[in-house]
């Protein structure tokens, strides 16, 4: 049976109702931590709106931060073993390293990826792999230009450890960078988290690092864009 057209006013509304989910689709949202810093300078562009100047420059402001904390929605993969990307950004490193001192796993090297995030990326970190929280680990320190090897071990950091169902563990580890002054972890030991589920974000300018189990298989290389939450970056053992 064919369908009955809409009248014209429900044709209009349903018009409005597309538009509204192509801007939607098309505009990441705000991560929660950037709306004072969206909110503020929109506050001074309104008392300001006298001043074209300050009102430009208020504007220009809000916009920069909202940039900055946009917050997309990912797809992760559906295979299984996989570890996927904790952030937008550039493959830095594809080595092996000691894990952090202060998760106090020993001095052995393990597989790692590391992600340098530029102030133009999306700062939001991701879950790589799904699993239980086993620990969270904060250490302070310097504030290095991230994609320098050695901020791994001297800048600030904040340190996840994941157990998967299948016995796994992976590390991934939040790093400070040069502009960087401020970690939002929101994970916490004993959490079971998704595939993909954001946990945190850096600000502004930063780095990534994931530890592999012995026997992964690294799939990216140094200079590869990654997308947080669906780039695999490795398979498990």
């Amino acid at each position: 049976m064919a369908r009955r057209p809409k009248p014209p006013g429900d044709q209009a509304e349903g018009g409005l109702t597309h538009v509204a989910g192509l801007i939607r689709a098309a505009v990441p949202p705000l991560h929660p931590a950037g709306l004072p810093f969206v909110a503020a300078p929109l506050a001074v562009a309104v008392l300001g709106r006298r001043h074209p100047w300050l009102r430009r420059t208020a504007l220009g402001a809000a916009g920069a931060s909202a940039t900055f904390f946009r917050h997309p929605d990912r797809v992760p993969p559906t295979r299984s073993g996989v570890v996927v990307a904790p952030a937008d950004g550039e493959v830095a490193l594809v080595d092996t390293a000691a894990p952090p001192t202060e998760l106090g796993f020993g001095p052995d090297p393990l597989p790692r990826v590391s992600i340098f995030l530029s102030v133009l990326d999306v700062h939001v970190q991701r879950i790589p792999v799904a699993g239980t929280v086993y620990t969270v680990a904060y250490q302070r320190g310097s504030f290095l230009s991230a994609d320098l090897p050695e901020a791994s071990d001297r800048n600030e950091r904040n340190s996840v450890v994941i157990d998967t169902a299948a016995g796994a563990r992976v590390i991934v580890v939040q790093i400070a960078g040069l502009l960087a002054r401020r970690i939002v972890c929101d994970a916490a030991a004993g959490d079971l988290l998704r595939l993909g589920e954001t946990y945190g974000l850096i600000r502004f300018g930063s780095r990534v690092d994931t530890y592999f189990p012995m026997g992964s298989r690294l799939l990216v290389e140094p200079g590869q864009r990654t997308i947080g939450a669906e780039t695999v970056l490795g398979e498990l053992p």
